[in-house]
C-alpha cells in the first residue's frame, strides 16, 4: 500500500467515526461505545498527524497565497476542535479513561465537546472538500471522453440536489443553535430516525465539501 492509499484509506476511516460519534450515545446500548469509538478517533488522529508531519512542519515556511492560508485555516481548526474534543471526551469519560479519576470540570466539558463535536464536522467537510479536488480533476478527466452531456448534467443535477437536502438537514438538525451554543444539549430526534440521520449529515458533508472545493478551485486559478 502507497503512502497516498494509506491516508486515503485513514481518511476514509476517520470520516465514518466521526460521523456516528455525531449520534453521541444513542446509537449504542451501552455508553462505553462510544469513548471506545472516540478512543480510536484519538489514535487514527495520531496516525493521520504523523503521515502529515512535513506538512504541519512547514507551516510557518514560505510564502502564503490565499489558496493555502484557506487550507492552512480549515486545517489548523480542524486540528484544534479535535484536541478540545478528545481532552473534553477524557474528562468526561466513565469507562475507557476512568482510571484517570477526574472528577472536576464536568459541566464545562459537555459544554466544550458539544460546541467542539460541530465545529469538527463543519472543518472536516471542509477539509475533505478541499483536499478532493485533486481526485475530483483525475477522475474527471478520464472519464471525460466517455461522458456524454446527458451523464454530466445527470451528475450535476444529483449533486445540486444532495447540495440542497444539506441546507435542508442543516436547518431541520439545527446545527447553526450548536455551532454558536445556543442550544446546550445534544437532541436526537427519533422521528426521523437512525437511517435519516446518516442521510442528513451525509448530505450536509456534501455539501460543505462542495463549497470547499469550488472555493479551493477558485483561490488556485487566482493563483495561476
Amino acid at each position: 500500500m502507497t503512502k497516498q492509499q494509506m491516508r486515503m484509506t485513514l481518511d476514509i476511516a476517520m470520516t465514518a467515526v466521526s460521523i456516528v460519534l455525531m449520534g453521541g450515545n444513542y446509537f449504542f446500548a451501552w455508553d462505553g461505545v462510544h469513548e471506545i469509538l472516540g478512543a480510536s478517533l484519538f489514535a487514527l488522529w495520531i496516525a493521520h498527524v504523523l503521515l502529515n508531519r512535513r506538512w504541519y512542519g512547514a507551516l510557518f515556511k514560505g510564502a502564503y497565497s490565499s489558496y493555502r492560508v484557506l487550507q492552512s485555516i480549515v486545517n489548523c481548526a480542524l486540528l484544534i476542535c479535535a484536541l478540545s474534543l478528545m481532552t473534553s471526551g477524557i474528562m468526561l469519560s466513565a469507562h475507557v479513561f476512568s482510571f484517570l479519576h477526574i472528577d472536576f470540570g464536568a459541566a464545562f466539558a459537555r459544554t466544550l465537546h458539544l460546541l467542539a463535536s460541530h465545529w469538527y464536522f463543519l472543518f472536516m467537510s471542509l477539509h475533505i472538500g478541499m483536499h478532493m479536488a485533486l481526485v475530483f480533476r483525475i477522475v474527471q478527466n478520464a472519464r471525460a471522453a466517455q461522458s456524454s452531456k446527458t451523464a454530466t448534467w445527470a451528475k450535476r443535477l444529483l449533486l445540486i440536489a444532495a447540495c440542497a437536502y444539506g441546507v435542508y438537514a442543516f436547518i431541520v438538525r439545527g446545527i447553526g443553535k450548536y455551532l454558536f451554543l445556543l442550544q446546550q444539549f445534544f437532541f436526537f430526534d427519533m422521528e426521523r430516525g437512525y437511517v435519516l440521520f446518516f442521510v442528513d449529515y451525509l448530505a450536509m458533508l456534501v455539501l460543505l465539501a462542495t463549497v470547499s472545493y469550488h472555493l479551493a478551485a477558485v483561490l488556485q486559478k487566482l493563483r495561476q
